[in-house]
């Protein structure tokens, strides 16, 4: 069983007389203590971030004073270990205060002389955990950086709330399109979290046919159904101590949703076939592209599932809505693409940064990062045009010299202006700033065709 964090002294000491005179110092001075006759199986016991202090004799059968100290700093060199010596073992002493024991006191002691030194190696405890939080904080921004790239103000706002609800034991319902990132946030949720030691379990609802669902996510018991020969042990039991991701929550039957609505308020699991109920330790993190409020008043999803995981909801932005962060995202799969395939760096060009921009992005992330591949590959690059995306366009890497990169930005221009609406050669003409006559020219330079000529052109 493992140390409660309010304890603030193991004292450890085979002595019962001393033991209880010495706790008996302690608790009257207000500290909460722990008493042991002897030192095996205390690191066990203890966490990285215990935040109390060891005090223990050095001469003691099984596990002495020594071999305690080696064994607790193998784990956390920066715990403090008070040594306690009778006369003869000050050299032994001196010895582990070279080894990196905090202070050692030598039989008699005053009880002034223990509280003290307990005092100081506690606050010297405090002042290592503070900062150790201080830079676990500061990592966890960083990789929040990486793994969530922009400095758009919705981007922020997203590593803001990941990073106040990571540290927290809350479900959590992350809304997004497709290809918005959903998973990507889901483990960085976990990554971040207290349980990023346990297995983080990812399943996407909608791959599974209806009728392995079940089983897939609570398991069954030999016999449970027809082939069912052997015990199965569901993706919620083997989530157990971590989290799992349940992606595309909204295609989940009714009578999954029941299911699911019972684990989430019981936080008991039970087998198909089976009827022992299985405690589960374990964060759900759901993810869905449908408006579940909408769907809950259509009757397709369960309103009371829909407020049980709407507690904390993380809304991951459509890259239309975020602005530059496309070109600093784009720039940044392109250069691992070329990094990848042992290729030149790539830089955008003016015309493609300004294509770019223009693109609504309906695949989000996952659109653009098929799209850096591509460009750091140096293939033309369509970018879909539809009536949900006007902004289509060409783009290609343009390693080339300056009198190319401007070839490139001035058929990118001409290519984005092409997707407005033009009523004539002269509308299109008129907004590129050139006369029509150049344009012709440029256009049948450049492969463009202008569709919707009328008479005006003649």
């Amino acid at each position: 069983m493992s140390i409660d964090n309010q304890i603030q002294v193991v004292l450890i000491d085979d002595d019962p007389h001393l033991r209880q005179a010495l706790c008996q110092t302690l608790d009257l001075a207000g500290l909460k203590v722990l008493t042991l006759g002897e030192a095996t199986g205390l690191t066990a016991r203890l966490s990285r971030d215990w935040p109390g202090v060891v005090v223990s004799d050095i001469r003691m059968p099984g596990m002495d004073g020594l071999e305690l100290l080696a064994e607790l700093h193998g784990q956390d060199p920066e715990l403090p270990v008070l040594l306690i010596t009778g006369h003869g073992d000050v050299p032994l002493a001196v010895q582990a205060m070279r080894a990196g024991a905090y202070d050692f006191l030598e039989k008699p002691f005053a009880s002034d002389a223990l509280l003290d030194s307990v005092r100081r190696a506690l606050a010297l405890r405090r002042l290592v955990l503070d900062n150790r939080s201080l830079r676990l904080a500061l990592s966890d921004r960083q990789q929040l950086s990486t793994r969530l790239v922009g400095h758009s103000p919705q981007m922020l706002r997203l590593r803001e709330q990941i990073g106040a609800l990571a540290a927290t034991k809350a479900d959590v319902l992350i809304l997004g399109e497709t290809g918005a990132g959903k998973e990507v946030v889901a483990r960085a949720l976990h990554d971040l979290s207290s349980r990023r030691s346990g297995p983080f379990v990812a399943i996407n609802a909608g791959a599974l046919a209806e009728s392995v669902v079940e089983s897939e996510l609570f398991g069954h018991e030999p016999g449970a159904f027809t082939g069912a020969q052997k015990r199965r042990i569901g993706k919620f039991e083997f989530a157990n101590g971590g989290t799992l991701f349940l992606d595309e929550i909204e295609s989940m039957s009714l009578d999954v949703q029941v299911k699911l609505l019972r684990l989430l308020q019981e936080r008991v699991v039970e087998r198909l076939g089976g009827n022992q109920l299985i405690p589960l330790d374990i964060r759900i993190i759901a993810a869905t592209k449908e408006d579940l409020r909408q769907s809950a008043d259509q009757g397709r999803f369960r309103a009371d599932l829909y407020y049980r995981l709407n507690v904390a909801p993380l809304r991951i932005p459509p890259l239309r809505e975020r602005g530059e962060d496309a070109l600093m995202l784009f720039q940044h799969f392109a250069d691992e693409a070329s990094s990848r395939h042992g290729l030149p760096l790539h830089e955008l060009q003016p015309g493609q940064r300004a294509l770019l921009l223009r693109h609504s992005w309906p695949g989000n992330v996952r659109e653009l990062q098929n799209a850096a591949e591509r460009f750091a590959l140096g293939l033309e690059l369509a970018l879909d045009n539809t009536p949900d995306n006007p902004s289509a366009g060409v783009l290609t890497s343009t390693p080339g010299g300056l009198s190319e990169q401007v070839e490139q930005f001035e058929k990118s221009l001409i290519a984005a202006e092409l997707t407005r609406p033009h009523s004539s050669m002269r509308s299109l003409a008129e907004a590129l700033g050139v006369p029509r006559k150049t344009l012709h020219d440029k256009l049948r330079k450049h492969g463009l065709n202008f569709a919707n000529q009328s008479s005006d052109d003649e």
